[in-house]
């Protein structure tokens, strides 16, 4: 099987000032996973290591560029999933670490549990020695600005949520198998505890070496209400090919409950896609050593991994 890697950014309404930013560091998530998977790493390896990118990446809503709630702190969500045998772990509502689907990863490998949250995700955390780190250490200014505008009574929200940044990648190895992770610093100004779709198995992602795997970005309660991304494997399942699937599934979310979104698929077969119903999503995908990326609907760039990689040491 040749490997493939597919991650997404985040869908919603990225600003001018962040598609630069966005559009370079989703090629460099892809093209760091792709890596591992060239170097006969497995696909969780390359899923995790392409989300971890992108957590240390300010121009996106999960790990350093986490948005705040309502109290102005971090509160951070991830998964992560193993397609060969349905193993997931997950944490939610986690202050104070840098890279959450590192602990995501630890939940699924070192516990009999696929979810921890708030104070029992930090005590393992510890256990495991993942360092701790000051929690403005996450915080940038301009999720520090949208904190600051959401408290002022006027101001509507609404337009801020658009341009958020939720994390996610997928994949498939060698040997065939499938993994999806997705990472979130969830929505801006939310409830102390708010919990979105992202920690949960069949909304904020799915694996299944059976089927596929794919990972979502867009309104969580939505997102929730339909279980997305099952609903984009079932639709595999039924024969559809993952872009057929995903437009599929986020047509069904956007007539039934409103809601807007995007998602990453790999099918077992090695075939992906990357759909979105929200005005953008920064996207890039590496196979058969090709790099593909756009933000914009009908964008498609493609370059050779030769090319992609020179581009990516020199910014796109």
């Amino acid at each position: 099987m040749k490997p493939v890697i597919v991650v997404h950014g985040g869908a919603g309404r990225i600003f001018k000032e962040r598609e630069e930013g966005c559009r370079a560091g989703t090629v460099r998530a892809a093209l760091q996973g792709y890596g591992v998977l060239k170097r006969g790493g497995s696909a969780v390896d390359a899923v995790e290591e392409a989300v971890q990118s992108m957590e240390d990446d300010p121009h996106f809503n999960a790990g350093c560029g986490s948005v705040l709630n309502e109290k102005g702190e971090v509160e951070m969500d991830a998964i992560i999933m193993d397609g060969k045998n349905l193993d997931s772990g997950a944490v939610s509502a986690v202050k104070c670490i840098a890279n959450p689907v590192k602990l995501a990863r630890l939940v699924m490998e070192k516990t009999k549990h696929m979810l921890l949250t708030d104070q029992g995700a930090h005590l393992f955390a510890r256990a495991m020695g993942i360092p701790e780190i000051p929690g403005e250490k996450l915080v940038t200014e301009r999720s520090r600005e949208r904190w600051r505008k959401n408290l002022e009574p006027d101001f509507n929200p609404e337009d801020f949520q658009k341009d958020l940044g939720t994390v996610g990648a997928v994949a498939i190895d060698s040997e065939g198998n499938v993994a999806c992770a997705t990472s979130t610093g969830g929505l801006s100004n939310k409830l102390i505890g708010r919990v979105g779709d992202t920690p949960c198995i069949g909304s904020g992602g799915y694996a299944d070496n059976h089927s596929g795997a794919t990972s979502t970005t867009g309104h969580g309660e939505s997102i929730m209400k339909v279980v997305l991304a099952r609903l984009i494997l079932y639709h595999m399942e039924q024969g559809m090919s993952p872009e057929v699937a995903a437009d599929t599934a986020l047509d069904y979310m956007k007539t039934r409950v409103g809601g807007l979104g995007g998602a990453i698929v790999v099918s077992k077969a090695g075939e992906w896609a990357a759909r979105f119903s929200t005005k953008q999503m920064s996207w890039a995908a590496v196979k058969d050593d090709e790099l593909h990326y756009g933000i914009c609907a009908g964008e498609k760039h493609v370059k050779s991994l030769d090319e992609a990689l020179v581009s990516a040491s020199e910014g796109l």
